[in-house]
């Protein structure tokens, strides 16, 4: 029976250069340092939408995007549920019918409602809503804004008025009294793009590498893999962690840094001494301890006593507490303990497999490399790195796979299912999760095999256990996460918690935009090459 796997055809193992059209679309948002406000394609793409269909300047479509995070739908939405006008309105965007508001209608000077100095109606600036101060007030207003960090929506400075002051007005002002200001004013209103925008994230990588990935689909909850070469959860932004669900890492991550479980089984299990506060086990059964300084004390309540007392009593001290509780929280303790490590073990040591397999993919090249000068009658050898690629896939896999069992059948969802349905459920789990590792562990052993130095039948006949091997493990990861997303997880009825879809072809890779100036253009104008970028994918 153990070989009974080895049946299926060349055709059967998936092909990773066939698949690779068939990958989500992401996008990578060019560094930092080479954006614009204008550069993004896809930020261009949006305003100039919201333009044309609501046909305003570009300062005010900005504004409306900020306002929504950049969702072009919700834009739209609430234009055809509440209006026009409520759209403007909750915005702080004034639309009005004279698009000329210049101070030239004033007299030839002007009271300055900030300052309250006469001021030559040439150095008062008028807003759209109809409000006008002179330029140093607006000037002080807006730098105090923009190094306050609210550059994205700055508002009028009179008395209620919630409209946005024009982009072009502050850029201008500001500009002339610190042009260092001034660009961080640009820099801000392009970070607005990618900090409020929920389909554009920064990369968490550290030191930061300066990239954004931008995604198309609107399921945010997806693991990509930066330029950089980070993988990490869209959602989360922690390192990709599926099959475990966001909450489930992160307390997982938790546990594991305060060791929490140590901690609580010292807590109950040890008592500080009350003169020299080192911690101290009892290791027999009566309750009169002697610190290793010579302090006795009593168990049950820590206090400081004599050294004479009796198997059951301590001479002149009565505490009143009941032993049973504590045998009780000391039994609890050990469990909880014996729990944790159980699956940390398991948890770090197919983490420690991976770092190590890891040096597999050199060695495989070289193995290649020698194959290939024999000038066999075979040429294709990439069956040998695509096993190495799905052995590292469901190394990760199993390796989370012990976290989210931690968590799905201890405290975390006790109330959602009774002692027999957790059983039921575990069991149904863990032997997903066996076939799997058993699997992986076999294609792993395969991998290692000296195969350059084997004849040309020793090497097909690999070549096919390899491949059927692969195909089977892909298979058995799909069906670990069929099992999780919809007979564990699925059947939650007063909690949610999803995962990131299972990929065949593993956590999906940013495409990067290349920049390139259009001399055609204004000097604030970068267009992208969009080489790459209009990959298609449909589920």
């Amino acid at each position: 029976m153990e070989d009974d796997y080895y049946v299926s055809s060349d055709d059967d193992y998936y092909d990773e250069d066939d698949d690779r059209n068939n990958m989500e679309l992401l996008e990578y948002v060019e560094n930092y340092e080479n954006l614009r406000p204008e550069a993004p394609t896809s930020k261009r793409d949006d305003l100039q939408r919201v333009m044309d269909v609501l046909s305003l300047k570009e300062y005010r479509a900005r504004t409306l995007l900020i306002h929504y995070r950049w969702d072009v739908d919700k834009v739209l939405a609430v234009l055809v549920e509440r209006g026009k006008d409520r759209l403007y309105a909750e915005a702080g965007v004034t639309v009005v019918e004279d698009d000329n508001l210049v101070s030239s209608q004033f007299s030839s000077e002007v009271m300055c409602g900030i300052c309250m100095d006469e001021i030559p109606s040439d150095q008062v600036t008028i807003m759209d809503c109809g409000h006008y101060f002179c330029n140093n007030c607006w000037t002080e207003h807006f730098i105090v804004k923009i190094n306050d960090g609210q550059s994205r929506r700055i508002k009028c400075m009179a008395h209620k008025c919630n409209a946005i002051c024009d982009e072009a007005i502050i850029r201008n002002l500001v500009s002339a009294r610190d042009p260092n200001l001034a660009e961080k004013f640009e820099r801000f209103l392009l970070e607005s793009y990618i900090e409020d925008n929920r389909k554009v994230k920064w990369c968490p990588s550290v030191p930061h590498c300066g990239n954004a990935i931008r995604i198309e689909e609107d399921e945010l909850l997806c693991e990509v893999e930066c330029a950089c070469g980070l993988q990490f959860c869209f959602k989360c932004l922690s390192k990709a962690h599926s099959p475990c669900s966001c909450r489930m890492w992160e307390l997982w991550c938790q546990k594991c840094q305060d060791e929490s479980e140590t901690v609580n089984y010292i807590a109950v299990n040890t008592k500080p001494c009350p003169k020299c506060n080192k911690l101290v086990e009892k290791n027999g059964g009566c309750n009169l301890v002697i610190c290793v300084c010579g302090q006795p004390f009593c168990w049950l309540c820590g206090a400081p006593t004599g050294s004479d007392h009796t198997w059951d009593s301590i001479a002149g001290h009565s505490c009143g507490r009941f032993k049973e509780d504590e045998d009780m929280k000391l039994e609890l303790a050990k469990r909880d303990l014996f729990r944790y490590t159980h699956y940390f073990n398991r948890y770090q040591a197919h983490t420690d497999s991976f770092k190590l397999e890891s040096t597999l993919k050199k060695s495989i090249q070289e193995k290649i490399s020698r194959l290939e000068e024999k000038e066999l009658m075979f040429k294709d050898l990439s069956w040998a790195t695509k096993a190495l690629y799905r052995l590292f896939r469901s190394r990760q896999i199993i390796s989370y796979s012990y976290p989210f069992a931690y968590h799905m059948f201890g405290d975390l969802f006790e109330n959602e299912m009774t002692a027999e349905e957790r059983t039921i459920k575990q069991n149904l789990f863990e032997d997903q999760q066996q076939q799997l590792e058993a699997n992986m562990e076999k294609l792993s052993l395969f991998t290692e095999e000296p195969f350059h130095e084997y004849g040309h039948e020793q090497i097909m006949e690999l070549r096919m256990r390899i491949l059927n091997l692969s195909t089977l493990t892909d298979k058995l990861c799909e069906k670990l996460y069929d099992c999780i997303e919809n007979d564990l997880l699925g059947s939650l009825q007063w909690t949610r918690h999803s995962i990131a879809p299972y990929n065949s072809n593993g956590v999906e890779k940013a495409s990067e935009l290349t920049v390139s100036r259009d001399t055609t253009t204004s000097n604030s104008e970068i267009d992208l090459a969009t080489n790459g970028m209009d990959i298609s994918y449909t589920k």
